[in-house]
């Protein structure tokens, strides 16, 4: 116990720069796997389809984004796609996953393709709990059978949130055997909540990198933990000095990721909340270096990161080519048909209160974002911000008519409304400060901005518990009406210096 108590005195104070920012944006729950010479990851979509965005990278810094690895919905499932975990192993790539299962609970389940980049064939749910169940990680215990590991969801319901292992059919395709659980939350920083297990094994031990307490939103309370266990099965004894990653002046509420190796070196992938821009720009993919100790722990260390991409302080979408860009995802719950074609974006109308619309994330506490609205629309077209379906704020265009319209809890509120003359297009354009407040503008062919609301309205009620905020493009009306979009930019004013970097559609981010 001394020694432990020791390496507790001796662990580092965390500091960005042992923190550094690789996914920007959100990227709840990031996963990596070294395939080849490449390095592959995904993070939780959550209600944002399509599900799953992956990523390749050549030195786990910079990434880029390489298709989903579901266009279609899983068959049995509806919503909450949550915690992918991609690996790799004899030729086959497979990817575990949480979804919520038609008239059921959360269910973790499994999905295998030949190559990273898919397709990927479902395999179907491998376990589901009454109380839900998430969080899936797989590992081969000391003998080399296949285990899987997960989290019984019992917090949802007030209950205790076991960690279990079952042994897997080599296949994939179920379980055998009993589940037998590992560790629970009893800890007193843990508040009752322990998840997003991952494992690695070394020098004759089993390491668990556990979150524990409050994943998510502005109330968040998230902190990574480590345990340890000689046999896969356990027992298992966890770390006196956890949290090993906790909340400091730039990040916040660290977890929930996956230890990768990289020439000899180990890394940790996993999430936090910038404190810059909170839980509005979502949870954000960090890479941390860490070490194996002498005495049987690993610690994570102080020192430089290496210099490495920020947050592009100007994005650009031309809408080149003959599809959406990654980036941009639309509600799981909407039946959205958007379409590429001569440098526009074709967006077809849905006719409830939030329209069909399609966003990307916040990245930034101040930013501003446009986009060209073209005359040959026929649906009212819009720029949003988006929390969910039942929450946005948004202004558009019909019949010569620019309005602001403000939908919380899908109750739909007109702040404003005026009569513009015809132009060839208009320039709808959002200033957004402090990520709480936002004026919107707009400029009929090319002239001088107009703003709609002097006063600034609320957007601080705008994100949900699990996701960030979007900015979106939207069209309402009946489904044969259409709205037709050009040149979208945002531009994020970080205040750290971040940026300014241009990209436009197919540049990767720097």
């Amino acid at each position: 116990m001394r020694l432990l108590l020791s390496l507790f005195l001796l662990l580092p104070v965390f500091h960005l720069r042992a923190q550094q920012l690789v996914l920007p944006a959100d990227h709840p729950d990031p996963s990596v796997v070294k395939i080849g010479n490449e390095y592959w990851a995904a993070g939780t979509t959550s209600n944002w389809f399509p599900a799953f965005t992956l990523y390749r990278s050549k030195d786990l810094v910079n990434w880029k984004a390489s298709g989903h690895v579901f266009n279609q919905m899983p068959a049995w499932a509806d919503y909450y796609m949550w915690a992918p975990e991609i690996t790799y192993e004899n030729g086959k790539v497979y990817l575990y996953y949480t979804g919520h299962k038609k008239g059921g609970s959360l269910c973790i389940a499994a999905a295998v393709a030949d190559k990273p980049e898919g397709p990927y064939r479902d395999l179907g749910p491998l376990m589901c709990e009454a109380d839900g169940s998430i969080d899936a990680f797989p590992m081969r215990d000391e003998e080399g059978k296949l285990y899987m590991i997960w989290k019984e969801d019992g917090n949802s319901k007030g209950k205790p949130t076991p960690i279990w292992a079952q042994e897997m059919k080599e296949d994939r395709t179920g379980l055998l055997g009993t589940k037998k659980e590992l560790f629970r939350a009893d800890a007193p920083w843990e508040k009752g909540l322990v998840e997003g297990v991952s494992i690695i094994k070394r020098q004759g031990y089993f390491y668990a990198l556990y979150a524990a307490a409050g994943c998510c939103g502005k109330t968040c309370t998230y902190g990574t933990g480590v345990a340890r266990a000689k046999s896969l099965l356990g027992p298992w004894e966890k770390f006196p000095g956890n949290p090993v990653l906790a909340d400091n002046a730039d990040w916040k509420c660290p977890g929930h990721g996956t230890p990768v190796e990289k020439d000899g070196r180990f890394y940790y992938l996993y999430h936090g909340y910038s404190t810059a821009s909170g839980a509005y720009g979502g949870r954000q993919g960090l890479l941390s270096e860490f070490e194996f100790t002498a005495d049987g722990w690993l610690k994570f260390m102080d020192q430089p990161a290496p210099n490495g991409p920020v947050a592009p302080g100007i994005i650009t979408d031309l809408f080149a080519g003959n599809r959406l860009d990654d980036a941009w995802h639309w509600s799981v719950f909407q039946p959205v048909r958007a379409k590429v074609k001569q440098n526009s974006l074709q967006l077809q109308a849905l006719p409830g209160n939030s329209g069909a619309y399609v966003g990307r994330s916040v990245m930034a506490r101040h930013y501003d974002a446009q986009v060209n609205l073209q005359q040959n629309s026929t649906a009212e077209g819009g720029l949003a911000l988006v929390g969910d379906d039942k929450n946005m704020v948004y202004a558009s265009v019909f019949n010569n008519r620019v309005r602001l319209v403000q939908l919380k809890k899908d109750q739909q509120t007109v702040l404003m409304e005026t009569t513009i003359p015809g132009a060839a297009s208009l320039v709808l354009k959002v200033a957004v400060t402090d990520n709480t407040t936002a004026r919107f503008m707009y400029s009929a062919g090319g002239g001088v901005f107009k703003t709609l609301n002097r006063e600034p309205v609320d957007i601080a009620f705008l994100p949900p518990w699990d996701r960030a905020v979007r900015i979106a493009l939207l069209a309402k009306g009946a489904a044969t009406q259409k709205a037709f979009f050009k040149k979208f930019i945002v531009n994020n004013r970080f205040e750290n210096g971040a940026g300014p970097t241009v990209r436009k559609r197919g540049v990767p981010s720097p």
